[in-house]
């Protein structure tokens, strides 16, 4: 069943274009609405090498739901841009099409079809901006949050992100992103109640700095959460700040569950910090490090052996800050039984109805093949799966851990070499034979005027 919504769908039908509203009304008055086929897809890039599906379960939920309220109708009406015949197919307007996708938490590469929408031109086109909005912010995320996990080893990671995200919804998208995955929780404590993410979080410097001294400050806090003590040593001098959380816990006899470095030399300090923790007994405190994390420091400190034991990863994670957008496209490939294909330099799109199958071999992903939506590729496994249909959910979406879960069984099929965070290498979709003469015989009776 689906996942819990935080965002009422009943009252998202004009977060659209202008435009896919003109063009509707375009087609609903010269009768134009027959079934169109529209295919989702990302554009290559060098700075991923592959990418983390993730944000369908989002999507299905605003299909199953979205309608246009008097509220909505009365505004359009407003703008003097819509007569009143469409303003009451509005009033009844239904998402009625199919939808097949990819698995949430598939991992998937760039000019594959991941998501296919098959509906009345006029539904399939109103969709786009909500479509296109939700599913890249959702994949970035999820993508860099898994770029972070690969490199991570057994640390623990955690969502810091959602101050710094764009906007509200983005930051539960991308603490439930983040969370499918591998990290282990997230700051965002609405995310925790309406997705179940498990929360964390600590003190802010500007607690310490209310209290008339930093050992103070821990004391208070000690006394309130004694078996939850996560001291934020680096508000004055981080060593200074690791030997007075060790003074505050001996003398109020309490466990010292970990400190957390905002800032500084995190391989130094966190290894200076690490011998004080030691030698005064407290061996199983955790390090936590925070502060301009991504998957790059990381690694970094990983490979040199850093007494850390949990990153906090914020405004690098929730804005994908080396991509910080999706190229991403949503093309119309059929309509009414015809191949549509667009011609635009390096843009070119491939007509028709499709299927993605995937190769394994010893157990990892050997290629991806696109193919007409009726094809039998040997060997291959179908990725795009039907999710709606004739608008009735008929495929159920796991749950929030059970897509987590999935994904990192997923992430294991990866070959090794693709999951470097610093050389590209991805793999090339094939593109069917029948495909391939298809499309070729499209472009040219397109260019030839036929």
């Amino acid at each position: 069943m689906l996942n819990k919504r935080f965002v009422d769908y009943d009252n998202m039908s004009l977060l659209t274009d202008l435009y896919e509203l003109t063009m509707a009304q375009v087609y609903f008055e010269k009768g134009l609405n027959k079934t169109a086929v529209f295919n989702f897809f990302i554009r290559p890039t060098n700075k991923r090498n592959y990418f983390l599906f993730t944000g369908l379960d989002l999507l299905i939920d605003y299909l199953l739901n979205i309608k246009f309220t008097e509220e909505d109708l009365e505004f359009l009406r407003s703008t003097g841009k819509f007569k009143e015949d469409f303003l009451n197919y509005l009033k009844d307007f239904k998402f009625t099409g199919n939808l097949y996708a990819v698995d949430e938490g598939e991992i998937v590469f760039a000019n594959e079809p991941i998501v296919q929408v098959e509906a009345p031109i006029i539904q399939a086109q109103i969709i786009e901006t909500f479509l296109i909005n939700t599913l890249q912010i959702s994949i970035l995320v999820g993508t860099k949050a898994l770029r972070c996990y690969s490199v991570a080893s057994d640390k623990i990671l955690i969502d810091f992100g959602l101050r710094r995200a764009h906007g509200t919804d983005a930051g539960m998208i991308a603490a439930r992103s983040s969370y499918i995955a591998g990290f282990s929780g997230t700051s965002n404590v609405l995310a925790g109640k309406i997705f179940g993410i498990p929360i964390y979080g600590t003190m802010a410097h500007s607690f310490v700095m209310a209290h008339e001294s930093e050992e103070k400050a821990f004391e208070n806090f000690a006394s309130v959460y004694p078996e939850n003590t996560i001291f934020l040593v680096d508000t004055y001098d981080t060593i200074e700040g690791v030997k007075n959380a060790i003074k505050v816990a001996k003398k109020k006899g309490i466990r010292i569950k970990g400190i957390r470095i905002d800032s500084g030399d995190l391989l130094a300090l966190s290894r200076e910090a690490r011998k004080l923790l030691d030698i005064n007994g407290f061996r199983d405190a955790i390090i936590f490090a925070s502060g301009g994390i991504n998957e790059y420091k990381i690694k970094e400190l990983v490979d040199k052996k850093a007494p850390i034991d949990g990153y906090g990863v914020g405004t690098e994670l929730v804005t994908s800050a080396d991509l910080p957008y999706l190229d991403c496209a949503y093309k119309l490939v059929e309509y009414d039984g015809k191949p549509k294909m667009k011609l635009s330099t390096k843009k070119m799109t491939v007509p028709y109805k499709k299927q993605l199958y995937r190769v394994f071999k010893n157990e990892k992903i050997l290629k991806d093949i696109v193919s007409h939506f009726d094809e039998h590729i040997e060997d291959g496994v179908k990725m795009l799966k039907l999710y709606i249909k004739d608008g009735e959910l008929v495929r159920n979406t796991p749950s929030l851990h059970e897509i987590r879960e999935k994904t990192l069984i997923n992430f294991k099929t990866l070959p090794d070499t693709f999951k470097s965070i610093t050389q590209h290498m991805t793999i090339n979709p094939e593109i069917s034979p029948r495909l391939i003469k298809i499309t070729e015989d499209l472009r040219k009776s397109i260019k030839s005027g036929g």
